[in-house]
């Protein structure tokens, strides 16, 4: 019967805990905390080497726990960072916080894939970038989603108070990390993800009408004329759904506005 070589393993537990760790922890800190447009002077074969001997030398779990712990630190801490932002801030802060996570990730994943492949996914079931985006959703973006879509949308009702770019970057990372904050503000996710509402019902044709007849009437109100194009009028407009109803609702109002011009 063979034994195992406990001083073997009490070797490489002292070499993964004063050597591999250290060195990857700082690497990975600094990969967190770089700007995705600034060099970083990070050995990505190193730290790959790291994670490949930890591997080889039984010490997955315990990486991966330690990985999870590093990030979730890090995370708390913008989080943090957030509370203390001033509200005209913390639509510029969060998505610089979200896009630098992101690009982070594009170094951290891949450098360990030896860990992903080797243990995450056949032990534990899962995928490392997802869960590590999953940290992001619950050590960050669920504690400000609130306060967030509501500055989102009292934004969004000011054209250029913020950049369309900036907007449609949170709208679309928001709707990735848990699609049914969608339903926190219908109207601001469906601005920026086409489709994701629900599809046009044949008997609410007419109400679609009157609300686009009712929107064009608000616009003239408030100093916006309005011209018919070809003498179309919104009575005289063909609309054709088929069977299978394939139009969302916004594409039918589209359809129902289409000849006016402002």
């Amino acid at each position: 019967m063979d034994f195992p070589d406990f001083s073997l393993t009490a070797k490489t537990m002292e070499e993964y805990r004063e050597n591999h760790w250290p060195n990857l922890e700082e690497a990975i800190g600094r990969l967190l905390v770089h700007n995705p447009t600034d060099h970083i002077s990070v050995s990505y074969a190193q730290i790959y080497s790291y994670v490949y001997r930890c591997v080889c030398q039984q010490h997955s779990e315990l990486l991966y726990n330690d990985l999870i712990l590093k990030i979730t630190s890090h995370l708390q801490q913008v989080s943090t960072h957030l509370e203390a932002s001033p509200p005209e801030n913390i639509i510029e802060n969060f998505s610089d916080a979200l896009n630098r996570y992101t690009a982070s990730l594009q170094c951290i994943v891949p450098v360990f894939m030896h860990l992903n492949k080797s243990y995450i996914e056949p032990k534990l079931n899962r995928d490392l970038k997802m869960e590590l985006m999953k940290l992001f959703a619950d050590h960050v973006a669920e504690k400000h989603v609130n306060t967030l879509i509501s500055l989102l949308v009292q934004a969004n009702a000011t054209p250029f108070q913020v950049q369309p770019s900036t907007m449609a970057s949170i709208v679309k990372g928001l709707y990735s990390l848990r699609p049914e904050w969608a339903e926190l503000a219908p109207a601001l996710f469906s601005s920026f993800i086409p489709q994701i509402n629900p599809p046009a019902v044949e008997s609410l044709l007419s109400d679609y009408a009157a609300h686009d007849k009712k929107l064009q009437m608000e616009l003239s109100l408030n100093g916006f004329s309005r011209s018919v194009s070809r003498g179309c009028s919104l009575q005289q407009l063909p609309v054709t759904v088929s069977t299978t109803f394939p139009k969302t609702a916004d594409s039918i109002s589209q359809m129902c506005c289409c000849c006016f011009f402002f």
